[in-house]
């Protein structure tokens, strides 16, 4: 009953919100919080029965003990939330196994796969081998994020704006403009999470808001997520990793949706193209 009665409450003072006084909207995103984790991982469990499979398995077992041991600030603990909900909601929609189409299948291993989601968007799902750990790939797409552009020209910058924890950190991505891209460029302000774990790790993300960072002249604000990675070695080869990844973006702007879905699933052959390049020189 409480928490069905704060919801009623805060989706009443939504609105005000934003005039809250530094306490106040603490002290709701801390009561937010908790509720949050009294709801959330019942849901879950109801996501682990017999048909869910071992990826939300994994990352829902892996939150049991998974509340942070270094403490994060209070007014922090929205974005946590936010991060969290976003990988798991991508989590969700890569378990489903009905409805998915192979898109193409790469000499080098690469296979995309699209799904049509409501709203007719497609989503794509990356699955390839790559030649490194778990922990090189979690360094270059996660620890050293703000990198990235040194060895992906699709990428012109990415800056850490916030860190919230040691795995939630807020970005603002811009990207390059290079020949062939379809899509022309964008920016994105997002919210990404990690989650390490012995045999996994989870890197999710969304897009977010923030008052203090509203579009940039010249950009189109693409919203990304939500949206994850997730990265298991190969139990017959530890140096290698099984590497999945599910592009959800929404480019905004005025493309046809024909030309998206072209260049979606060209921007990740890309990508894991520019990460193999990379990793070779590691």
């Amino acid at each position: 009953m409480l928490p069905a009665v704060v919801k009623l409450c805060c989706g009443i003072s939504y609105p005000h919100l934003r005039s809250m006084a530094g306490l106040q909207r603490t002290a709701v995103a801390v009561i937010g919080y908790e509720i949050s984790h009294l709801q959330q991982w019942g849901h879950i469990q109801e996501l682990l029965r017999p048909q869910a499979s071992s990826a939300v398995k994994y990352f829902a077992d892996a939150k049991l003990n998974y509340i942070n041991p270094v403490p994060v600030k209070k007014d922090h603990l929205f974005y946590v939330q936010q991060g969290q909900e976003a990988m798991r909601k991508a989590l969700c929609i890569l378990e489903e196994k009905e409805g998915w189409t192979i898109e193409t299948a790469e000499r080098n291993g690469d296979v995309i796969s699209s799904k049509m989601m409501p709203g007719d968007r497609k989503v794509f799902r990356l699955e390839t081998v790559l030649d490194a750990t778990m922990d090189e790939l979690y360094d270059l797409l996660f620890a050293k994020v703000e990198e990235m552009h040194q060895w992906n020209p699709s990428i012109q910058h990415i800056k850490v704006l916030k860190h919230i924890g040691p795995e939630t950190i807020i970005t603002h991505e811009v990207s390059a403009e290079t020949a062939g891209n379809l899509i022309g460029r964008r920016d994105f302000l997002s919210i990404r999470h990690s989650c390490k774990q012995k045999a996994r790790i989870y890197l999710g993300g969304a897009a977010i808001q923030l008052e203090s960072f509203p579009p940039q002249a010249g950009f189109v604000r693409a919203e990304d997520g939500p949206t994850c990675i997730i990265i298991q070695a190969l139990e017959e080869d530890t140096t290698k990793s099984h590497f999945t990844w599910l592009l959800n973006m929404d480019v905004k702007g005025w493309l046809p949706r024909s030309i998206v879905n072209q260049a979606l699933p060209r921007a990740q052959l890309d990508f894991t193209r520019h990460l193999r390049r990379r990793l070779s020189r590691s």
